[in-house]
């Protein structure tokens, strides 16, 4: 008979997910999983398998999570514009916010980490990327529906650049630029696709 797990496992998994992102893969030692996660060692490898699992249970956990709040952001305003303005204006917003923070996206620091030598990862973070391209490409067709948008618009290509934006946003802001710098970026890059 299999004994049942002694811990809250999505709680465990919760702790391992933050101090990835704060460490990433590599830096973030056993030690450092076991303190936070506050399990044994003999826990994580019956749970996950190995570091690595963790790690990818993590980062199916933030990116599941992150695709939700994505899609609910855009849904919260029915203009499309403004939901769009929102969502952009909202991020560079919450990273200055959060005064020493600058931990960025987990699923984007994956890709720069591990994503250039780690199939599996390479993977996993682009599904994510293309999960946020249809996300942007279903708003985006809304826009073109109620006639906010130009019915000729390709919804799937700028959806496309939204992501490569959005990407390019949150590795900028991990050096912390000046504050009027993004707010500009963010200006520019929604009048220059019909978005502000």
């Amino acid at each position: 008979m299999v004994r049942p797990r002694e811990f809250d496992e999505e709680k465990a998994l919760h702790a391992a997910m933050q101090i990835f992102w704060e460490k990433g893969y590599e830096a973030t030692s056993l030690s450092d999983l076991t303190a936070t996660m506050g399990i044994q060692r003999p826990s994580i490898y019956s749970a996950f398998g190995d570091k690595k699992g963790l790690f990818e249970a993590a980062l199916r956990m933030y990116t599941k999570s992150h695709a939700a709040s994505v899609r609910a952001s855009l849904q919260k305003k029915a203009p499309v514009k403004a939901a769009f303005r929102t969502f952009f204006e909202h991020l560079v917003e919450e990273e200055y916010r959060e005064e020493g923070s600058n931990k960025g996206c987990f699923c984007i620091n994956t890709m720069v980490e591990l994503s250039p030598h780690d199939p599996k990862f390479e993977i996993l973070t682009r599904e994510h990327q293309m999960y946020l391209a249809v996300i942007f490409q279903e708003t985006l067709e809304r826009g073109m529906r109620t006639g906010e948008l130009d019915p000729r618009t390709d919804a799937k290509g700028l959806a496309q650049s939204l992501v490569i934006a959005l990407i390019g946003l949150t590795v900028m802001m991990k050096c912390r630029p000046e504050r009027n710098f993004m707010d500009q970026a963010v200006h520019s890059m929604l009048s220059s696709n019909g978005l502000y």
